[in-house]
Parts: structure tokens; sequence; C-alpha cells
């Protein structure tokens, strides 16, 4: 039988008390970063490169000229607005945020949709630390006191957790040093972290493969339920944007933020080394080809704004959706959509 389309009055019904919801969401959100002096931006979806994260899938697309100017380029739909939002932070744009429509293909779920709007914001000159704190007034402003997702109520009133990696993995997943198993170089060693989590390694596991399934699978469980949880300080191979610790180089500057047993958000303290980034970036492209024959080059347009120098900033993307769902006690992401996809 087929199902009844999401525009249908009974549907449509549903969903309008979450909706309205967003709606004061979206408006709260605004006013408090106007309030703290940030400017709201708008940046291209449409994009040569729509990111350089090596597990997130695109839609693509080719523009063909017709009116006499430009040339056929192959074209795809952003999967976050990051490169550019870093871009306008070269030019002197910040503090910034953005209220982005994203997507990326693939993603289905009762948390995840292919299209969804991301928020980010980008403070100059802000701390890895004074980041969470505005992270923490943020959500206690625009949320509820308590929130629940699928039976876990996490109460915001209470100081957020701030957790190291190694020490959520010490806690959890039975690993006494977690960066033992990663090189001075910043490359993971995954016959150590075997070892040390009693996990036998998988046909075709690579160290980053073994941590994703130790996160998910003993760590992920355990944070962000009772109160919210900062996950901080994560290994070098999971730096992606963020620059290392100087305290130990095995780390870098990155925090997710757990909410009611929700992955709700991912930070940095943002990299401005051109050269290490382009030397991520080259490993990120190979890797991606490696696992999935296909992919996209290198920025080299964001690149040339972190050689003009972009200022020293902290940065978070996090799922609009996904707080919206919190916000109003919903259960499913496609509540908080006006026509989510019927895939």
């Amino acid at each position: 039988m087929p199902q009844t389309p999401p525009w249908h009055p009974d549907r449509l019904a549903d969903r309008l008390p979450f909706l309205d919801a967003r709606a004061r969401l979206t408006a709260a959100t605004r006013a408090f970063f106007t309030g703290r002096g940030y400017r709201e931006v708008e940046t291209p979806a449409l994009v040569p490169v729509p990111g350089m994260e090596v597990h997130l899938m695109g839609f693509s697309t080719r523009f063909r000229p017709h009116l006499g100017q430009g040339r056929e380029v192959p074209l795809w739909l952003r999967t976050s607005p990051e490169l550019a939002i870093k871009r306008l932070l070269a030019g002197g744009a910040g503090p910034v945020f953005e209220l982005a429509r994203v997507w990326r293909n693939g993603e289905v779920s009762a948390r995840h949709h292919p299209e969804f709007t991301m928020l980010e914001w980008y403070r100059p000159g802000a701390s890895f630390d004074a980041l969470m704190d505005e992270t923490e007034a943020f959500l206690r402003a625009v949320c509820p006191p308590r929130v629940a997702h699928d039976g876990v109520t996490t109460d915001l009133a209470l100081p957020f957790e701030r957790l190291r990696m190694a020490d959520a993995f010490a806690r959890f997943a039975g690993v006494p040093d977690l960066l033992a198993s990663v090189t001075p170089e910043g490359r993971g060693d995954a016959a150590v972290l075997s070892a040390a989590a009693g996990a036998p390694l998988r046909d075709g596991e690579d160290w980053e493969d073994l941590f994703f399934r130790l996160l998910l699978e003993r760590v992920e469980p355990a944070i962000g339920r009772d109160r919210a949880t900062f996950l901080t300080h994560w290994p070098a191979p999971q730096a992606a944007l963020a620059r290392r610790d100087p305290a130990d180089p095995r780390a870098a500057l990155r925090f997710e933020l757990f909410v009611a047993g929700i992955e709700l958000a991912n930070a940095f303290d943002e990299l401005t080394d051109a050269a290490e980034q382009r030397a991520r970036f080259v490993v990120d492209v190979a890797e991606r080809r490696r696992r999935y024959a296909e992919g996209w080059d290198v920025d080299e347009d964001f690149l040339a704004a972190l050689e003009h120098g972009m200022p020293p900033t902290a940065g978070i993307a996090m799922g609009f959706d996904r707080l919206a769902m919190l916000a109003a006690g919903a259960r499913r992401i496609e509540d908080m959509l006006w026509l989510p996809l019927s895939l």
C-alpha cells in the first residue's frame, strides 16, 4: 500500500506542532548569536568541492553554459558550509554564524536525512574552552531545562561534562592508554589498539575502523545521558580540520557534544597552517578514493585562503534538526521537516 505523502493534511497536521517549535528555535538561535555580536552569513550551496571529510558522500551535478559564458564543470551540493565560512574568516568577516542547508548522500535514519540544516558558528580569538562555554550557554538559552530522546533524559541545568577521549576509552572501552596507539607523526597503529582493547581485528580493519567500532559500541552508549558530555581531545588521526594539542601532538583540539544519547555537534580549535592542512587533504583524497573509488580533488581555493591568513578561531557545526528534535520532543528527524523525502 503506498505511503501517505508528507503533504497530506493528516501527516502535516501531526508535524505542525513540531514545525512551529522549530520556527521558535530558529528565531531564538538568531537572537542568541546576533545578541553576542555575530554576523549571519549565507554561503553557496553549489560548490566545486563539497567538503573534505573522507566518509561523507555528496550529490553531484554539472554546470553546462548556454548563455555564452563559463565552461562545463562538475559541481556538488555542499556537505557543510565550513570551507566557505572559513574563506570569509580569512577575509575578515568573523565572528559569524550560518543556518545552512546541506546534503549528504545515503544518510537516512530516525536521526539522518539526506537534506538537512547545519548550524555553524565561528569566533576568531576564542579558545577551545570558551567555545564549550558558549555552546553550553546556547543550549540553555534555546532548549527546555530537560530534554529527552528514545528513553534518555538529559538535565541541561547540570554542568556539561568535559571528558577527554583517552579517559573515555579507559573508563568505558577498557583501553588504558588510547594515545599509545598513535605515533608522534599522528598515525594510528591498529595492532597496538587491538591488543589494548582485547578486540581482535576483523578482516580488512585498520586503526580508524577499530577506533570507531570501540567508540560506537563501548563509549557513546555511556555518555551524554543524565548530563550533556563534551567528548574532547580526539586522537590525531581524527583531527580533520582541528589543530593538534600543543601539549601532546598525538591528540587534536576537537570535541563532539552528546545530549540525550544523540551526537549533536562537532567542533575544532581550527587549524590555520596551510601546509599542514594541505598534507592532510592529500591523504584524505587518496583514502576516499581507496575506500569508495570516487571523490574530488583538494580544495585549492580554501588552501589559498589559509595561506592568505585565517585568524586563530574556534568553530562548531551542530545538527539543527537534531537540536529541534530535542527542543520539541520529537522522535524522528522527519517530524522537523516540512516536506521530508519518502525513501
